[in-house]
């Protein structure tokens, strides 16, 4: 082979390899560059959730005042309730321990005036030193078991142009107490309220005993009220006389009023 013809082969071997490598480096930046789009697009999807709301929107009909007597009733009915539900020889019951543990912890950070409970999920990870899964599960315990509830929460985010325009924030959570929990209490759990129907027959009742009390005369009133003793007897006796006192004067009074017409 000539030199000549030698040279320009090598020479367009050379060029050959360079542009390979530039198209690969080029390439190469291609997909790094389609991966980030990727990851950022699906990072921003997992930061939303479904049926999220707006902070600062939600939650004026979600949060209820309450009081520290009925805080601590929920977080003993959710005690009594997880020893009830407790199997022999399982450690825990159908809440958890972890799950007392966030109870007793938003019992002592709701706002009794408000309701407002909103902590993060990174803060209760931290006062508890527990994971995130283990806190997601007695989380959603609670909430399966009647003694929580949550908004998602979003808010708007500084972002211009294109990209996610909110972001997720902490959940608004709300205490519960479900009525098989109260149950569990005894006396513990209060009195509870009358249905509408026994409080109405015991309102009829009351009216009753009023219009018969009224028509009593002394001795029977004495009589109603301290019933078949000694005392009542007497009180009955001294009525009868103050009554049968009463109607003498009133016959005395009928026969002394007639007007008198000389014969």
């Amino acid at each position: 082979m000539p030199a000549d013809t030698a040279l320009l082969v090598t020479q367009e071997q050379h060029l050959t390899t360079v542009a390979a490598a530039a198209g690969g480096d080029f390439f190469k930046r291609l997909g790094v560059l389609a991966q980030a789009c990727t990851g950022a697009r699906a990072q921003g999807r997992t930061r939303l959730h479904r049926n999220s709301h707006r902070a600062g929107t939600c939650e004026g009909t979600f949060w209820r005042s309450t009081t520290r007597q009925e805080v601590q009733k929920i977080i003993k009915a959710a005690q009594r309730y997880e020893l009830h539900g407790r199997k022999p020889g399982r450690r825990n019951g159908p809440l958890g321990s972890i799950a007392l543990e966030i109870l007793a912890l938003f019992g002592n950070l709701v706002s009794f005036k408000t309701g407002r409970l909103d902590p993060s999920l990174d803060w209760i990870m931290d006062k508890l030193k527990r994971s995130r899964d283990a806190v997601v599960r007695a989380l959603k315990a609670l909430r399966d078991h009647g003694f929580l509830d949550w908004l998602r929460r979003v808010e708007p985010t500084p972002n211009e142009g294109r990209g996610p325009q909110v972001r997720q924030v902490s959940n608004a959570y709300r205490l519960f107490a479900p009525k098989r929990a109260l149950a569990l209490l005894g006396r513990w759990s209060g009195r509870p309220s009358l249905p509408d129907d026994d409080a109405a027959a015991r309102a009829d009742r009351k009216a009753i005993e009023v219009e018969h009390v009224a028509s009593l005369d002394l001795g029977a009133f004495a009589s109603f009220q301290c019933g078949d003793t000694p005392l009542g007897r007497a009180l009955a006796q001294m009525g009868q006389a103050l009554d049968l006192r009463e109607s003498a004067k009133r016959t005395e009074s009928q026969s002394t009023s007639y007007p008198y017409s000389p014969m």
